[in-house]
């Protein structure tokens, strides 16, 4: 009786059928091992409060399995290490030796490797979410072994860090985000310079704020109020003036500049007669 050749008969199919199933799984591990370790506790809190509504539901699914960090990488890593052992055995129940390192290694490269890792790098919240119930399987699935490996990185490289950005690194997130940068950023030049500047306060000290008074605009007392003068505030700009006695160092007071809408240039008032408000002085 004859034998039927092995490329037709049903164990042939399912050695092909397992055989494409690990190159998936196994692309599946190395696309979630990106896509899920590439995303911070951080990135994923701030989606889950201040996302898109989609990116919320997402973030909030897959909060609850990247918190342990190590366990899930040592999960992940283990299963697509299991994958891959395992596809050349199947191969070689079909090709030589050979051909089953040539053809496990394009499958994993190509469809293992590259194709998976180039989506999750791109949508790997999306795939995360979607997928979660299934990593959430597989981690209770490699508990005994994953978790001492685990433990032994948290002793060994700690528990977990938080990607937090230091003053000046937020500084320049932000100005990366401005609509000037060029790179697609919502941020307007004032809004961008209005954090930067609350970014930088703590640093600042009053004098960084001041004007030398070489370069302010003052007024001389004995000054008359006509219409040069008056043009020459409004042209300046400023809501106060300071006034000074003799010298432009020597500052006693100063005009607020809503005040003088009721004098006429034309009646050159003296600033003496104008209202001064004194400036608060130490010792007074």
């Amino acid at each position: 009786m004859a034998v039927e050749h092995k490329c037709c008969s049903t164990e042939f199919f399912l050695y092909i059928v397992i055989i494409i199933l690990l190159v998936l799984f196994a692309g599946l591990m190395s696309g979630l091992t990106l896509g899920l370790m590439s995303l911070s506790l951080v990135d994923l809190e701030v989606l889950s409060k201040s996302g898109t509504p989609q990116d919320r539901k997402h973030a909030e699914k897959i909060l609850p399995v990247v918190k342990n960090q190590h366990l899930l990488l040592c999960t992940l890593l283990i299963c697509n290490a299991a994958a891959m052992e395992a596809l050349p055995i199947f191969l070689d129940g079909l090709v030589s030796a050979w051909g089953a390192i040539l053809i496990s290694v394009t499958l994993i490269l190509m469809f293992g490797e590259i194709l998976p890792q180039s989506v999750c790098s791109r949508y790997g919240l999306a795939v995360g979410a979607a997928v979660t119930p299934v990593v959430r399987l597989l981690v209770w699935i490699c508990f005994p072994v994953a978790y001492p490996i685990s433990k032994l990185l948290d002793y060994l490289l700690g528990k977990g860090h938080v990607a937090l950005f230091r003053r000046a690194e937020l500084k320049t997130l932000v100005n990366l985000h401005g609509n000037e940068a060029g790179k697609g950023g919502e941020l307007t030049h004032d809004e961008t310079t209005i954090i930067a500047g609350a970014l930088e306060l703590t640093e600042k000290t009053a004098k960084d704020s001041m004007t030398p008074i070489s370069e302010t605009f003052t007024i001389d007392i004995n000054a008359k109020l006509d219409s040069s003068l008056m043009q020459l505030i409004l042209d300046k700009g400023h809501s106060r003036v300071p006034v000074y006695y003799e010298q432009p160092t020597n500052i006693i007071g100063l005009i607020l500049v809503k005040n003088l809408l009721s004098i006429h240039p034309a009646d050159e008032v003296p600033v003496k007669n104008v209202t001064i408000r004194k400036i608060p002085r130490k010792g007074w």
